[in-house]
């Protein structure tokens, strides 16, 4: 008796140790270690390549662009146009730019605290902000602040439509954002490196708006037209290039928690970032906002011409192919994979698009309000911005009033999305880790139940 009760103590201790060895052979599956990540980019030198080159034309076009403003900066401060008034400018400008920045962190809050009721006040916010900063721009005179006020207008009026067209799909929306944001809580760790990001897209445009101010001190240049574009591609980079990074970083954070059910550490995450998939970003930065841009033009084109026209639906069909081929080379899903298993990122983008297509979860990522909810964000933050500088340079100086409601948008605009990418990485996430394992019983019943609504109404 005593040798079959050891017998089964030995079976006992061996099953334990099996299923401790499977646990953690399927945790490594699911979240590889920073070795083995490396160890797998060392076989792809074609990833390592582009990783590169990106990053090297990410800093080297931060370069140029430093040339380029410390030389406009020059040349206004040499124009001595009476015109120009600095302090009329630069302190609007950079008061609503750290205005922006609180807005942002207090938005995000709102987000992370209260998601179901963010999303409603975003869709009536947005609009009502962008309807007054063309208020605003419709008060100045000139022709520029006309053609910007009619278009802050039309903004206003899609968004507004858009928000009663989406209606039945707020339901969903409201789930998988409370659900999704729920991985990753406000912490105070996390928190510090996300006001840290602010803080150094609030420095760049700080030192951007001096580029920009020299231009408008010599605007009677043949060349300023060109230098107003470079210089505001050289912030959408810069600005999308830090969103990213905390796309990234954020999306790795609650990838862990839903796919192993572990808590990463936000120090090592966010240093990965910036050690292991830079180039990444900087890639994912410039490609990622131009995919979604054509998806958005290609959805556009098929509602508005639909089946009327047989020459105008097979352009929009083309239109529509192309976009589909292009989501593939770079998405914000597979930002995942790049964060959480140091794959390329249009590796990564292809991989993850297809695990969607496998699940037949297409049509509720198309569907996914989470992008246009950002965007909304972003609107909303950039007319607070908007407000805030036009309202100052209006009652102070009347000459550069539109340039510097612009200017204050945009800046606004990117400070708020910079924030809401904390919560845009956990829906991301959420979706790539149901659609590794859907029968992981963490990730709830949210998206099942949304694909049988699908599913029932095209049936």
């Amino acid at each position: 008796m005593g040798s079959n009760s050891v017998e089964i103590s030995i079976r006992e201790a061996g099953s334990r140790e099996n299923g401790r060895n499977n646990t953690i052979t399927r945790i490594n599956q699911i979240a590889p270690t920073q070795a083995d990540a490396v160890d797998l980019n060392h076989r792809r030198p074609s990833a390592n390549f582009a990783r590169r080159l990106a990053t090297l034309l990410f800093f080297a076009h931060l370069v140029a662009a430093a040339i380029l403003i410390i030389i406009l900066c020059i040349r206004g401060f040499l124009a001595r146009n009476p015109a120009f008034h600095a302090d009329h400018w630069f302190t609007p400008l950079l008061t609503s730019a750290a205005a922006s920045t609180l807005v942002a962190l207090l938005w995000l809050l709102f987000v992370l605290h209260r998601p179901a009721k963010a999303l409603k006040a975003s869709l009536w916010l947005s609009p009502s902000l962008a309807c007054a900063v063309a208020v605003l721009l419709l008060t100045d005179d000139g022709g520029y602040s006309l053609a910007f006020g009619v278009l802050a207008l039309a903004i206003a009026l899609v968004q507004s439509l858009y928000g009663c067209w989406i209606t039945r799909r707020l339901h969903h929306a409201y789930e998988i954002l409370s659900a999704s944001v729920a991985a990753v809580p406000p912490n105070l760790m996390l928190g510090k490196y996300v006001a840290l990001a602010l803080l150094t897209a609030f420095v760049y445009f700080s030192f951007w708006t001096l580029g920009a101010g020299g231009v408008a001190a010599n605007d009677d240049s043949r060349l300023a037209p060109l230098y107003v574009l470079l210089l505001l591609l050289s912030l959408a980079w810069t600005m999308q290039a830090i969103r990213y990074a905390v796309l990234v970083a954020v999306a790795q954070l609650a990838y862990t928690k839903f796919a192993s059910g572990t808590d990463a550490a936000v120090a090592a995450a966010f240093d990965a970032t910036a050690k292991r998939v830079l180039g990444d970003v900087c890639y994912g930065s410039a490609v990622v906002p131009t995919v979604v841009a054509v998806q958005g033009m290609a959805q556009a084109m098929g509602l508005v011409v639909g089946d009327s026209d047989e020459f105008l639906f097979s352009c929009a069909s083309c239109f529509m192919g192309v976009a589909d081929r292009l989501v593939t080379s770079g998405n914000r899903w597979g930002f995942v994979y790049v964060g959480a298993h140091g794959k390329w990122l249009g590796n990564a983008s292809a991989e993850v698009w297809d695990m969607f297509i496998k699940q037949g979860m297409g049509q509720l990522i198309d569907l996914d309000l989470t992008g246009p909810f950002c965007f909304l964000c972003g609107v909303a933050g950039g007319g607070v911005s908007a407000l805030v500088a036009g309202s100052w340079s209006l009652a102070a100086h009347r000459g550069h009033v539109t340039d510097v409601t612009v200017y204050a948008f945009i800046i606004g605009y990117f400070m708020t999305r910079i924030a809401m990418a904390w919560p845009q990485a956990c829906v991301a996430a959420y979706h790539v880790a149901f659609a590794e394992n859907p029968q992981n019983e963490q990730l709830g019943s949210c998206i099942p139940e949304r694909l049988r609504q699908l599913q029932s109404s095209r049936v």
